[in-house]
């Protein structure tokens, strides 16, 4: 990721169109993501919650987007200060930006690596989003996201990876987001729900998924669109190293998702296609910090590790009594923080940095960074989310009521529902019988009527 990791560079280097158009499609991948994300969601609730679901993905790709032109990338990019924050005045409103000024020691412009950013700061919110299902009033998430992106988000994006933020200083491995966006997601939806509370009949009713293709799809559009989420951040395309992201983000993926079905074969007899979704998730997270670092067998290691670790977490919910309605805390914390670590195992020393792991003989040393950044991140991100979520509680209310969470939020919060089957045709039992004229009824038998 940009200012977080060493490049390879010329000292002044000039504007490529190509690097500028591959960080532009990147750019809408990573875009493409809360989209699919919306999917992801929205399938794996029950019906009479799916449009809201779908509503607390789509809402960030507007609110985050203007707090970002307005102030948010000079907080996470700017002018570093104290090591916490950042601030630059040519950067709010993005108006003093030239139209060819490059970003520093890249060969794309500011303005390509503002938007790149952009994307990443829109889905991690909306991330947070399915550990609250059925039970958030939509303005209390508006203000929320609001709020968390400008005291959550902002500040640890210039940590792990701002010129001058106390964890890129340190050397805290973070390719593309495993700290500064699972680690940070998960931990705040775990402060969240440990202020809300639970849904009302968790463990007792049942809340399967309504739609397991919706879910698939969302997977699917997520898998695609985290190659430019993953490979994008190294803002560019000249040494080779986005390449090896891209086929450590492909392979680390199907190494979980095989890993999660076996876990669920030896476990419950089955292999679920829900199973099959989440494991995929759960190797994209955890290959998004340590792609970078690592060999595809390495990668390979690595989704294997992450698919049953978050296997597991997720049950944790039930035995713990915490409600993480659709597994933000098993899947985005377990797999952000897995990955994470297991940079200061597999670094090879020979890719994104000379940082090499435990594995490639270079001790405890890095595994310690890995661990500090980690554990501040979290640590952070769990107090202030739980903060602004009781504070919000005490003032305009968390929660929608227990009348409107048991008969559907979708219709209260939105006036609408998903699906629609009043107009729905069906067989020929279904059908009205037609209207005969009574003049037809009246007609001699062998008489010609015009009806």
């Amino acid at each position: 990721m940009p200012s977080g990791i060493s490049t390879l560079a010329a000292e002044t280097p000039a504007l490529s169109a190509a690097n500028t158009g591959f960080m532009l499609i990147c750019s809408a991948l990573v875009m493409l993501m809360t989209p699919g994300l919306a999917f992801f969601y929205g399938g794996m609730v029950r019906v009479k919650s799916t449009l809201n679901m779908l509503m607390m993905s789509f809402i960030s790709l507007g609110i985050v987007t203007l707090l970002w032109v307005l102030y948010g990338f000079s907080l996470a990019f700017g002018t570093d200060s104290g090591s916490v924050i950042g601030w630059s005045s040519e950067y709010v409103g993005l108006s003093g930006i030239g139209l060819t000024e490059l970003w520093d020691g890249y060969t794309i412009p500011v303005y390509v690596f503002a938007v790149f950013q952009l994307m990443f700061a829109v889905i991690t919110p909306a991330l947070i989003s399915g550990a609250l299902a059925d039970r958030v009033k939509f303005s209390a998430w508006a203000l929320f996201i609001t709020l968390w992106a400008t005291v959550v988000y902002f500040p640890v994006a210039h940590w792990v990876w701002g010129a001058g933020g106390w964890l890129f200083e340190m050397g805290v491995i973070d390719f593309a987001g495993g700290t500064a966006v699972h680690i940070n997601a998960g931990a705040a939806a775990l402060g969240v729900i440990l202020v809300i509370g639970k849904r009302v009949g968790f463990k007792r009713d049942p809340m399967r998924p309504h739609s397991l293709p919706l879910v698939m799809l969302g997977a699917a559009l997520l898998w695609f669109g985290w190659f430019g989420f993953n490979a994008g951040s190294w803002l560019g395309n000249d040494d080779g190293v986005g390449a090896v992201m891209f086929v450590n983000t492909q392979v680390a993926t199907a190494a979980a998702m095989l890993a999660w079905l076996a876990y669920e074969k030896i476990r419950h007899g089955a292999c679920t296609t829900l199973g099959a979704a989440s494991g995929a998730v759960a190797g994209l997270v955890a290959i998004t910090p340590a792609g970078g670092s690592c060999s595809p067998l390495g990668a390979i290691a690595i989704g294997a590790i992450a698919g049953v670790l978050c296997a597991l977490a997720v049950g944790l919910k039930f035995k713990l009594g915490y409600d993480d309605s659709l597994d933000v805390v098993g899947v985005h914390l377990v797999g952000g923080v897995a990955g994470s670590l297991l940079v200061g195992f597999f670094a090879t020393g020979g890719v994104q940095s000379d940082a090499k792991g435990l594995f490639y003989g270079g001790g405890l040393e890095q595994l310690g960074k890995q661990a500090i950044g980690v554990f501040s991140v979290l640590a952070y991100s769990l107090a202030v989310s739980a903060l602004l979520a009781f504070i919000l509680d005490k003032t305009m209310g968390m929660r929608v009521d227990e009348d409107t969470e048991v008969s559907g939020i979708d219709q209260v919060e939105h006036a609408e529902t998903a699906y629609d089957f009043s107009g729905a045709g069906g067989g020929a039992g279904s059908r009205k019988p037609l209207a005969v004229p009574s003049e037809v009824i009246t007609a001699a038998p062998n008489k010609k009527v015009d009806a």
